[in-house]
């Protein structure tokens, strides 16, 4: 099975402009660009053929060209992500079996997530789209509350079903509870990690469905794929010790910071 990780890159974000070419210090206090970042953890995973950006403004081609990135560029009218990749596997003359959206954002995704989510793709032949899940600590279901109490737009929760495929995914803390029971570990919260394996048939099909209100509202690229009756597997992973957090605001930029020192990351 032919693998390709595509990382698409926007300038131009109406949550956080200029986010891939924000610096990120490490434990060796070494300054290092978040897509750069994101392209060196999407390098280590194994048995990928071909890792490229995608993005639609120059001076993200230029410096991932800096630091050696194969570059695709891509319409400035993509709404998102998945559309970017979709568009990306069109212009390639290569045939690609499945495809990973690794998100320019989330510079702290394990290896092995992206390795067991393409590995839970093949081996779940009626499934076309995976994505990773991962049980919050008391901790980080804090920190998703904090952030919506704030107005911010944080992690992705999300909800599935006894086969783990997903019901529903939100930027609210799902499902509802009471904070004791949160507190207590009563109620079981999954942090939806933001990387997604595609088969290229699903991709095709994503760029031929129109977005509906869920979509819209919520302003998650997966939720087209359940609107349109498609089933998504949510594949639960294990961190192993590491933390991990997505950059979606400017004030995430200390919170990684703070966690790569701590996991000795340069």
């Amino acid at each position: 099975m032919k693998t390709i990780i595509v990382i698409p890159a926007r300038f131009e974000s109406t949550r956080y402009p200029g986010k891939p070419l924000v610096e990120l210090r490490g434990a060796t206090g070494q300054s290092t660009i978040l897509v750069e970042r994101s392209w060196r953890a999407a390098k280590q995973v194994k048995g990928v053929d071909r890792v490229v950006i995608a993005t639609d403004d120059v001076r993200i081609m230029e410096k991932a060209h800096e630091f050696g990135a194969e570059v695709v560029m891509t319409s400035n009218a993509c709404e998102n992500g998945t559309e970017r990749c979709a568009e990306v596997i069109k212009k390639l003359e290569k045939h690609y079996d499945i495809v990973v959206n690794f998100q320019g954002d989330a510079p702290l995704t394990p290896v092995w997530f992206v390795e067991e989510l393409i590995n839970a793709l093949n081996n779940n032949p009626m499934y076309q789209v995976a994505t990773p899940v991962l049980k919050c600590e008391p901790r980080m279901i804090q920190d998703l509350i904090e952030d919506r109490q704030s107005g911010r737009v944080g992690g992705t929760t999300v909800v599935f079903d006894h086969g783990f495929s997903a019901l529903y995914f939100s930027k609210e803390v799902i499902p509802y509870a009471s904070e004791e029971d949160l507190n207590l570990g009563k109620v079981s919260v999954y942090h939806h990690v933001g990387v997604y394996a595609y088969s290229t048939r699903a991709l095709s099909q994503y760029a031929n469905f129109k977005s509906g209100a869920l979509e819209r509202s919520e302003g998650l690229e997966q939720l087209r794929f359940l609107e349109n009756n498609q089933k998504v597997l949510c594949v639960e992973v294990d961190a192993k010790g590491r933390k991990f957090w997505e950059l979606n605001n400017p004030v995430d930029v200390k919170k990684l910071e703070i966690m790569m020192t701590e996991m000795g990351m340069e």
